[in-house]
């Protein structure tokens, strides 16, 4: 993949070779715990042609459970202008049409078709790409096997969302993300933490990527990669030399306490609230899986010491957290959809 751009990595998938591929965004409403999590990926087992997904989930604590779909269909492509567009969407319009599923996402917009829910969303950012991983030459490597990145780390959004038999939701000025990973395997378990929305600092947000890899028998510990950004100062988290990773996880929450540059200490919890939790099945090329659990309507606290800066400064979002475990076990207490994955 090229270090200045983001562009689509499976056209470029040897015949031979397993890997998938995922741009997604995530978007939350500023007063009430609303929000949505928009997935288009890619799946390719060794020998075969890639596959392309749509995965749609809507959260909405007053409903309880989140509404989710997903649609697969064959052929995947890159739209012109754009990174990729699934099944008959017309890269860049929403797709027509009552039985038509797909969509696509480009700079600056997304739209699509999924079961009984259509979006048409446009997102302007001033924050520049995060690389979580700091250094480039980690994005040619063979390791690590998951490489990722997000476009927009912090959006601000605009656009609809539609249901089947309710009114349609109007994003207006909802803060979000933008997200970009694929690689020849998960990590053996890991952990996703975004963060908008904090009472009293509105532009700051947190993006940060933990995991855990095996290697023959042993199991790594846990490496955190990721920024948060104060006052307008983007700070990194984690790093590959990084130590002093402690992590507390289960379906309901995390509790993290990460070390970044220059002496920064970072404790973040996130808690899921009771039965808004979606439940995803996420394949591996080689045919192995992962459960895994996300929340974008998460509470998130954090409690952040920058060096040279006095006592800690204490950042609250009710809503405006992302939480996400893959995890291997099955005994987590969250229903999966019903969708295969590959």
């Amino acid at each position: 993949m090229p270090d200045a751009a983001t562009t689509a990595v499976f056209p470029r998938a040897q015949i031979g070779a397993g890997m998938y591929e995922s741009f997604y965004l995530r978007v939350t409403a500023p007063n009430e715990p609303l929000g949505g999590w928009i997935r288009y990926t890619v799946h390719k087992r060794p020998g075969e042609q890639p596959r392309g997904s749509v995965w749609f989930t809507l959260f909405d604590a007053r409903a309880g459970a989140p509404l989710m779909h997903k649609h697969t269909s064959d052929a995947p492509r890159v739209p012109a202008g754009g990174w990729i567009a699934i099944g008959d969407s017309g890269g860049g319009q929403a797709p027509t049409g009552h039985d038509v599923e797909g969509g696509s996402i480009s700079p600056g917009q997304a739209s699509g078709r999924c079961g009984p829910a259509s979006w048409s969303l446009r997102w302007e950012s001033d924050e520049a790409e995060l690389r979580h991983l700091g250094a480039p030459f980690l994005y040619r490597a063979p390791l690590p096997r998951t490489k990722l990145t997000s476009p927009a780390p912090c959006a601000r959004f605009n656009g609809a969302i539609e249901l089947a038999g309710r009114p349609a939701i109007t994003v207006d000025g909802w803060r979000g993300m933008v997200g970009h990973n694929w690689g020849a395997e998960h990590a053996e378990r890991w952990i996703w933490l975004h963060g908008v929305d904090f009472d009293g600092a509105a532009e700051a947000w947190l993006d940060v990527a933990l995991g855990r890899v095996r290697v023959g028998r042993v199991l790594t510990p846990w490496v955190a990669n990721g920024a948060i950004c104060l006052d307008g100062t983007r700070h990194r988290v984690g790093g590959l030399t990084a130590r002093g990773a402690h992590v507390r996880e289960d379906a309901h929450g995390c509790a993290l306490e990460l070390v970044g540059e220059r002496g920064l200490a970072l404790q973040a919890q996130a808690i899921v609230p009771d039965h808004t939790a979606a439940g995803w099945r996420y394949s591996d090329p080689d045919g192995s899986e992962h459960d895994v659990v996300n929340c974008s309507i998460a509470e998130l606290e954090l409690d952040v010491k920058l060096p040279g800066k006095g006592a800690a400064r204490v950042l609250h979002s009710a809503h405006g957290g992302a939480y996400e475990l893959g995890m291997r076990e099955h005994d987590h207490g969250v229903a999966l959809a019903p969708f295969a994955d590959g």
